[in-house]
């Protein structure tokens, strides 16, 4: 409880820890990743794209963690820069699957390194078995949450 017996204690909240953990990496990977004029939505999409070639819009923008609208106006942009290419009509359905050009692998390669060296910082101190603990308990409670329907009472 805070100290006013109301809400949370925020020094003991493992969902506020995260929050903060959360904010401070995507800053520092934002600042790491200006200098080569993207940002973390644009690097998250080729980064998706490297490792799972043929995304749609909808797969990208979920795994991206921003709306369909916005993916959109990001692909129509990395399309045009030469980054990304998409067919001019969908093989199957409406979905347009995308892929990265050969010029996007280069960017994404930069940022990458740029990333990783975030990541390192991030994980200094915490050896490796520390490393996979920590992975397994992110992963437990993201299945815990999407596991949930609705709202539970105490």
């Amino acid at each position: 409880m805070s100290q006013d017996g109301v809400g949370i204690d925020l020094e003991a909240s493992v969902g506020y820890a995260l929050k903060e953990a959360s904010s401070a990496l995507r800053t520092a990977m934002e600042e790491v990743l200006r200098p080569l004029g993207m940002n973390v939505t644009h690097y998250s999409c080729l980064e998706l794209l490297a490792q799972r070639p043929g995304l749609s819009n909808s797969e990208l923008a979920r795994g991206a963690f921003v709306t369909r609208q916005a993916m959109n106006v990001l692909l129509q942009t990395l399309e045009r820069d030469g980054y990304v290419t998409r067919p001019d009509a969908a093989p199957v359905g409406r979905a347009l699957p995308t892929r990265l050009t050969p010029r996007g692998r280069r960017r994404l390669e930069k940022a990458s390194a740029a990333v990783r060296t975030v990541e390192n910082r991030m994980l200094a101190g915490i050896n490796d078995t520390e490393q996979a603990l920590i992975l397994r308990a992110l992963r437990q409670m993201t299945q815990s949450l999407h596991e949930t329907t609705g709202p539970t009472n105490p």
